[in-house]
Order: C-alpha cells, then sequence, then structure tokens
C-alpha cells in the first residue's frame, strides 16, 4: 500500500466514522424536530383534532427527555478527559539539537513537525494528540495552511489543528546513537502528515471522546444517583464505540501504512540497524526494571540514573553474549543524550516517573522516598534489603517459637543465627518434630509444631513440593509481609492522579479540578505480580545466607547490572546459590547449602547483625 493509497483509505475511514456521530446527532434531534412540527401545526390550525392534540402531549416530553439526556451525554463527552500518557516535557531550550533533528527529519519527509517532544520511560515510541486540553480550557487552537493528506497539493482554506507531540523512549535517546534514533523516529514522524488532516483529527477526537466517556461511566467510588446517570452515558458510549470501532482501526491502519511508506526513504538501510538495538534496548530495560530497580522501589528508594543504567547493563549484555559485531566502535559515536542540554536532570525526571508508573509512590523525594545513584546502590539498598528481610525472617521464627534443634552444633545464644534457619529447614530435624507431634497426637495432646496457630498457606499449589516446614514458614512468612504493607501508611501524594507537572522533583502544583474525571491510579503499569509463598521464603532465607557472608567471610554487597543484588566474595561474583536454596525448601536437604558455606568460610553459627 502506498501514500496515496493508505492516506485515502484513512480518510474514507474517518469519514464513515464522522457521518456515524452525525447520524447518533440526527437521532437525537429527530423526537424534537417531530414536536416542533406538531406544535407549528397546531398554531396554524392544520394539524387539529383530539387525535394531534394526544400525539403532541405524549412526543413534547419525550423530545425534551431526549434532548436533555443528549446534551448530558455530550457534556460528560466534552468533560472526559481522554487518557495521555505521562511523559516528561523536554522543553526546546533544553533540547535545541533534538528539536532541530526532528525539524529537519519532518522536512526531509515532508510533513508538519511535531508540536513538542516528551520522554517517556519505556521502549516505544508514538505520536499523541493532546489538543483537547486547550480545545475545552481555551477554545479551537491556532489554525495553519497545510498539505493535503498524501501531500501532493496546498488546499489554503483548509485548516488543521496544531500538530500532535512526539513521544520518545528515554531508553532510546542513552542506548542509541543520534543517526540510529533518527532512523527510528522517520515513520513516526511521518505520521504527523495524515494527522494533520482536519477529517481524521475530528474522528480521532470523537472516538477518544467516547473512549474516556465509558472510562468516566466506569469509574467506581460515586454515589447511587451519580452511578444511575453515568450508566446510560455509558451504555450509549460503548454502543457509539462498537458501531465505529472497526472503522477507527481500518483509518489508524492506513495511518500507519502512509507513515510508514513515506519514511522509507529516509536511512533505510540504518532503519534496519537500530531495529535491532530497539529490541536490544528493550531487553536490556526490562531486566534493569526487573531485577535492579524493583528491589529499590520496594524498599522506598529509587535510582535516580535509570538510563544510564541501561546503557550499562546492555553492554554488560552484549558483552557476556556477543551480541553486537564491533560493538566497541558503536560506541564511539555520538549517543542521542547527548541532544539533550542537561542529561542528568532529565534522566532523573524520567527514573522518578519510571518509579510512579510501575511500582507507585509520591511525585517527589521525602524521608521515605529518596533517590539513589548507583554508586551508592550496594550499600543503600543491597546490604540494607538483605538485613531486613532476614530481621523479618527471625521475628516469625521467634513467633513460631523455633529454637536451635537437639544436638545442633550451634550454642543456644538467643541472636540471629544461620544455623538456626537451616535446622529449622532440615528434613532431619522435620522428621523428629513430625513423629513427636504423631505421637502426642495419639495421646490427645498438641504437637509441637502447632503452639502457634498458622495460617491455611494461600497458594497451595505453589507450596505443594515444600516440605511441611518450608510451606509452614513461607506462609508465615507472606502473612508477617501482608501485615507490614497493610498498617504502613501511604503518602499522600502516592494515591494522587499524576498530572505532567508532578513529574519533576518539585513540590505538586494545585490539583487541577478537571483531575476528578481522570479516575486512574497509580502504579498503572506494574511490573510483576505479588511474590508467591515460595518465592518469598527463598527470598528471606538467600538474604539471611548473605548476611552471615558478610558478617563472619568478609563478603560484600554488589550490584549485577542484569540480575540486580549480588553478593561478592573476594571481589568476585558467588555463584550457584539459588539451586542450593531450592533444594533446601523442596526437600529440606541442607547438605548442598552448608557445603558451599564451608567452602566461602561462611559459620552459620555465628550471629550475624539485622537491620
Amino acid at each position: 500500500m502506498g501514500v496515496e493509497a493508505g492516506a485515502q483509505a484513512a480518510r474514507s475511514r474517518a469519514l464513515v466514522v464522522l457521518r456515524m456521530r452525525s447520524r447518533a446527532l440526527a437521532v437525537a434531534l429527530l423526537p424534537a424536530a417531530v414536536a416542533v412540527i406538531l406544535l407549528v401545526g397546531a398554531a396554524t390550525g392544520r394539524l387539529a383534532g383530539p387525535g394531534w392534540d394526544a400525539a403532541r402531549w405524549v412526543l413534547t416530553p419525550v423530545a425534551v427527555l431526549v434532548l436533555l439526556a443528549a446534551a448530558g451525554i455530550a457534556l460528560v463527552v466534552a468533560r472526559a478527559r481522554p487518557a495521555m500518557s505521562p511523559t516528561i516535557p523536554i522543553t526546546e531550550e533544553t533540547a535545541p539539537d533534538l528539536y532541530r533533528m526532528v525539524r529537519g527529519l519532518a522536512d526531509r519527509l515532508d510533513v508538519p513537525a511535531p508540536s513538542a517532544i516528551a520522554l517517556t520511560p519505556d521502549c516505544d515510541s508514538w505520536l499523541e494528540d493532546r489538543t483537547h486540553r486547550t480545545h475545552r480550557a481555551h477554545g479551537p487552537p491556532p489554525a495553519e495552511e497545510h498539505d493535503d493528506i498524501a501531500g501532493g497539493g496546498r488546499h489554503p482554506h483548509r485548516r488543521h489543528p496544531v500538530a500532535p507531540v512526539l513521544v520518545i523512549g528515554s531508553p532510546f535517546l542513552w542506548w542509541m546513537r543520534v543517526g540510529e534514533l533518527r532512523a527510528v523516529l522517520a515513520p513516526v514522524v511521518a505520521g504527523t502528515g495524515p494527522s494533520a488532516h482536519p477529517d481524521i483529527a475530528a474522528a480521532r477526537r470523537f472516538v477518544r471522546g467516547l473512549d474516556a466517556a465509558v472510562a468516566v461511566a466506569s469509574a467506581p467510588h460515586r454515589g447511587p444517583v451519580s452511578r444511575a446517570v453515568l450508566a446510560g452515558v455509558g451504555w450509549v458510549a460503548r454502543l457509539l464505540l462498537r458501531s465505529c470501532r472497526v472503522h477507527a482501526a481500518e483509518m489508524e491502519r492506513g495511518v500507519a501504512a502512509a507513515a510508514a511508506e513515506r519514511a522509507q526513504a529516509v536511512d533505510y538501510g540504518l532503519r534496519i540497524v537500530a531495529q535491532e538495538q530497539v529490541g536490544l534496548a528493550y531487553a536490556g530495560w526490562d531486566r534493569l526494571l526487573t531485577r535492579v530497580a524493583l528491589p529499590a522501589w520496594r524498599m522506598g528508594r529509587w535510582p535516580s540514573r535509570l538510563d544510564a543504567g541501561v546503557v550499562a547493563a546492555l553492554t554488560e549484555l552484549s558483552r557476556r553474549d556477543r551480541l553486537a559485531e564491533g560493538f566497541a566502535s558503536r560506541l564511539g559515536e555520538r549517543p542521542a543524550c547527548d541532544l539533550l542540554e542537561e542529561p542528568g536532570a532529565v534522566d532523573e525526571a524520567a527514573s522518578l516517573l519510571a518509579a510512579r508508573l510501575f511500582h507507585g509512590g509520591p511525585a517527589g523525594p521525602g524521608p521515605d522516598w529518596s533517590p539513589v545513584g548507583w554508586s551508592e546502590y550496594p550499600e543503600e539498598v543491597v546490604d540494607r534489603k538483605w538485613r531486613i528481610d532476614a530481621a523479618r525472617l527471625h521475628r516469625v521464627l521467634d513467633a513460631m517459637g523455633v529454637r536451635p534443634a537437639p544436638g545442633s552444633a550451634a550454642p543456644d545464644t538467643g541472636g540471629p543465627t544461620l544455623s538456626r534457619v537451616l535446622d529449622h529447614l532440615t528434613d532431619r530435624a522435620g522428621h523428629l518434630t513430625d513423629r513427636a507431634g504423631q505421637l502426642t497426637d495419639r495421646a490427645g495432646e498438641t504437637p509441637f509444631t502447632a503452639r502457634s496457630p498458622e495460617p491455611p498457606p494461600d497458594d497451595e499449589e505453589d507450596l505443594s513440593g515444600t516440605t511441611p516446614r518450608s510451606a509452614t514458614l513461607a506462609a508465615r512468612l507472606s502473612a508477617e509481609l501482608s501485615r507490614e504493607e497493610t498498617t504502613a501508611t501511604p503518602s499522600p501524594s502516592a494515591t494522587a492522579p499524576f498530572t505532567a507537572a508532578s513529574s519533576s522533583t518539585s513540590p505538586p502544583a494545585t490539583p487541577d479540578p478537571a483531575a476528578l474525571w481522570d479516575d486512574r491510579t497509580l502504579p498503572l503499569f506494574p511490573l510483576q505480580p505479588p511474590r508467591t509463598a515460595r518465592e518469598l521464603l527463598a527470598d528471606h532465607l538467600t538474604a539471611m545466607i548473605c548476611c552471615a557472608a558478610m558478617d563472619t567471610a568478609g563478603a560484600t554487597p554488589g550490584l549485577d547490572w542484569l540480575d540486580g543484588p549480588t553478593l561478592l566474595h573476594n571481589g568476585e561474583r558467588t555463584a550457584d546459590l539459588a539451586p542450593k536454596v531450592l533444594t533446601l525448601i523442596e526437600d529440606g536437604d541442607s547438605t548442598p547449602l552448608r557445603a558451599w558455606l564451608a567452602e566461602l568460610g561462611i559459620r552459620p553459627e555465628k550471629p550475624v547483625r539485622l537491620a
């Protein structure tokens, strides 16, 4: 499909959507038109008689009700704010070179330049129309002349709205070179041509308004009267959306085809290489968020240089897997972040926004939500995380009344030791206790393991492959963590709707009354589901082992760019710990783990320092 064909297909579908809007308006006005005819007929004496009078008495109130309902629906559609992606606005003063590159790209493609540029903490780029906000607050935007959708001629009497905003994934700026970024953005910027067409712009506004009205009608926490009224609004909006869904999708498909065809002539060979870097950036960004950023977010710290971190993560990934030929020479080229005047400040704002979107949290730093640099990450995050988890593990063991097993080599000092945990989870000690419990059960007494009532595991399938002791401890840990999260007092700003102003580190501005129509919660895109009980037990046991290694064998906390927190022994990363932890949890066999501890010189009988 060429530029002309794709553009024509998009415009024809847009006209279909607009005709549906006109039909909906005609249906709303039809009862009023009939009522007017009846009233005029009565005034002129042409439609007189009992039958006509009855029709007037019945149809006039119906027409008024339909008009009121239509006005209410139109008001909700007009007031509802279509979903807008939370982004970091980039002004031309803070990135003149980036704006110059985008405008040069638009000139080369013969399309209108984007009206502004914004960054998103994700590996994607798109155009976003935000004129609906200025339309409703300040009237229509300034009109300009424009080329037709295919770029083939001028229409001096046709007007178009302000061009959409170009949203760029922030990891692209740090990982890609300038030429690669230009090649990736070419098909995106080419979409401003179809977006400028008045029919397509009007059709998009109509669909976005209906979608926003459905979101408002579906919002919870409303009174019974509001729910009843909005239920009708939602029904009408959904009906109209279903009617134009196929045509709107075909319109967008035509727009994308026209934009892609127009961008074919721009850096075609470089675009193939750049697309490979897109996939690589996505893989590294995902690993960085889930393995490195998430542990920090969970404890109230947010890494302030995520975009710089993705470069380190991808460099390490390429070094390990040898993904790129001539990798060093590529890094010698100018990175796209050089197009920003203050890349460090932009990276910090994007990092805070990523923390809010993927994990939730306040809009700015505070006592329980502070930034952390990569140099401070091992001590401020890794070490602290391990000691907090180890302290929680021992609190649960205290509540269960667990003491060192009879015959254990570890003395009962009352301090937190790794031996206490290993002895409790080892199958040998479990068999002795289980057998004693069976004997006391037969005698009608309470078994040892039931001294503290144990909550039933929430996920029996998750704990099905573990020993009874591991399952009980995992369930207790899960319950303890849930209680901590429930009793924690959230910051007021943590649950406030996100606005563009809140992406900076300054205090949030006065709330906009229109924000009441957004009804969104944070996090918008949670990275992972809650950890299972088995995962929690493995994490806490690993944390206790790491604390013992640091306090008794001179190990240190470290950061692996791809795997997150790691334990360093003699300056090297320790390996093969996870399988041994799972062997203890699933089989109750501590022999492999004890051998690993002895090899590294870790003394499990020594008390460790907790948080």
